[in-house]
């Protein structure tokens, strides 16, 4: 059986979503998709924890899709941009990931 890893950006793919389709995102479609006939190793979402009620359930959607979700602090700049920073964290999962270092 083929495996897969999973590491999703969810900030970036909404936005770009958004952006570029004037859509949402079907996580369910996708997690069919990738998953079918494959041994999931890791399956994870990044995102920014802003304490939103409607985020969190978000998240809880996620989290019963099968993802496991990986949360930063909502970091809003001087400028009045936000930033997420989860560049690092997931190139780091994605190279080393916690089933390679028996966790």
């Amino acid at each position: 059986m083929t495996s897969v890893a999973i590491f999703v950006d969810t900030q970036n793919v909404y936005y770009t979503v958004r952006e570029a389709y004037g859509k949402h995102f079907d996580y369910r479609r996708f997690w069919a998709k990738a998953t079918t006939n494959r041994e999931v190793l890791t399956a994870r979402c990044y995102a920014t924890d802003k304490g939103d009620p409607k985020q969190r359930g978000f998240q809880n959607t996620l989290r019963t899709i099968g993802f496991e979700v990986k949360l930063k602090p909502f970091i809003q700049r001087a400028d009045g941009s936000a930033k997420g920073d989860w560049d690092v964290g997931i190139t780091l999962d994605a190279i080393d990931p916690p089933h390679s270092r028996g966790c």
